[in-house]
């Protein structure tokens, strides 16, 4: 990820997510930009100026009445300075001044009188985030323009857990890069998410897939240019922008409904966790208990990366296989079985892989193997992207063989 020669005003506001932006600063260097800060009176209270000047290098601006910063760099001159304003974390508070155009303090004058990009990365109580007013007060600042950045989903500082959270440096400077259109102009179908294949009219067999990484890769490759249809399982996350959305329960309905969306289709990334049996009978009533054990009659599903792998003209096919224990073994010997071009795989288990913001991924080609590593699965999956990318240009410029 390059941001080489941007020039980034980091606004920071009063959250205890603030303790994040020592790292921020240096992550946002690190990427090649010149970071200066400017804090609210509340960031004050969880991290100092000093702090923030040490690993940035500049003096951090706290008022906006300063007579000795309009000597130099005063206000507007900072905000004709900065490419981007970033706001991390962004206050319930700072986002409705934003939205309605208060000009407080230093902050909040800067956003009106800049003309470089606004980014905002959220960071509050789940039930904050939910409110309808905050909603709508992000809402307003991307209809004129202001990107938003997060927020993700995880445990909070004050003990709860839900969306709200401020992402992760490494998420934010990812975000702020962006993504080259390496892609444009190239179709693909993603699957993400479980399968869920009914026993009774109230049971059936499933899996702890949440979902989020076959979004994040189908967002990533949103980004880099490509037509995105995401067939996803049974999950409750929101579709990413400039994606097709598809949504089903059962493996056989996932294999009936990425099969016609491969017409004229040039890839196929399949990270859905298919379920690998389903019930060979469906009960018509609820099964009671009856003191006796219960026996089913499993029968195999369709195996839809296979049957992707075998179109002609043949796509880029990547698959995931997630393991817990053998990982390289069981990744190259599914490549070469399901007539891949890429696995991805990632161990998985009680605590890592299911339902969580982050993964280990490591993706294996027939002579090629990159090792990712713990990353959040945003940023993997467009570390994914890229290598997709790569080995399809060099297949053939990226169409069908």
């Amino acid at each position: 990820m390059t941001l080489n020669g941007r020039k980034i005003l980091l606004g920071v506001t009063g959250g205890i997510a603030a303790y994040k932006t020592p790292e921020l600063v240096r992550r946002l260097q690190e990427a090649g930009a010149e970071v200066r800060v400017v804090m609210s009176a509340g960031a004050e209270a969880f991290i100092t100026p000093l702090t923030l000047q040490a690993v940035s290098g500049h003096r951090v601006r706290t008022h906006l009445l300063d007579p000795e910063a309009e000597a130099g760099m005063g206000h507007i001159e900072l905000a004709r300075w900065a490419d981007d304003v970033l706001i991390a974390p962004a206050t319930a508070q700072v986002i409705a001044r934003l939205a309605h155009g208060f000009a407080a303090d230093l902050l909040s004058t800067l956003a009106l009188a800049t003309e470089a990009r606004i980014w905002i990365a959220p960071a509050m109580n789940r039930v904050m985030w939910d409110a309808e007013a905050v909603r709508e007060n992000c809402r307003m600042l991307v209809s004129r323009g202001v990107k938003l950045v997060g927020p993700g989903v995880g445990d909070q500082a004050c003990g709860e857990q839900g969306p709200g959270r401020m992402l992760d440096p490494d998420e934010i400077v990812a975000e702020l890069g962006g993504s080259e259109p390496v892609l444009a102009g190239l179709r693909f179908v993603v699957t993400a998410g479980p399968t869920h294949e009914p026993i009774d009219p109230v049971r059936f067999l499933g899996n702890r897939s949440s979902g989020r990484m076959g979004f994040a890769v189908a967002e990533a490759l949103a980004e880099a240019g490509a037509r995105v249809d995401l067939v996803a399982g049974p999950v409750k996350l929101s579709t990413p922008p400039g994606v097709q959305r598809l949504d089903v329960t059962t493996a056989s309905e996932m294999l009936e409904v990425v099969t016609a969306r491969m017409e004229n289709a040039d890839g196929f990334v399949g990270v859905a966790a298919v379920a690998d049996y389903r019930p060979e009978s469906l009960a018509d009533d609820k099964i009671k208990k009856s003191g006796q054990p219960l026996t089913l009659q499993l029968v195999e599903n369709p195996d839809i990366l296979a049957t992707v792998a075998r179109r002609r003209p043949k796509p880029f096919v990547v698959g995931f296989a997630a393991e817990t224990r053998d990982l390289e073994r069981a990744a190259r010997g599914k490549l070469e079985a399901k007539g891949a071009d890429l696995i991805a795989a990632n161990r998985v288990g009680h605590d890592r892989g299911f339902d969580t913001e982050d993964n280990t991924l490591e993706v294996f080609g027939a002579e090629r193997h990159w090792n990712l590593g713990s990353r959040a699965k945003r940023i993997l999956a467009r570390e994914l992207v890229a290598i997709i990318a790569e080995q399809m240009q060099q297949d053939g410029n990226g169409k069908k063989q």
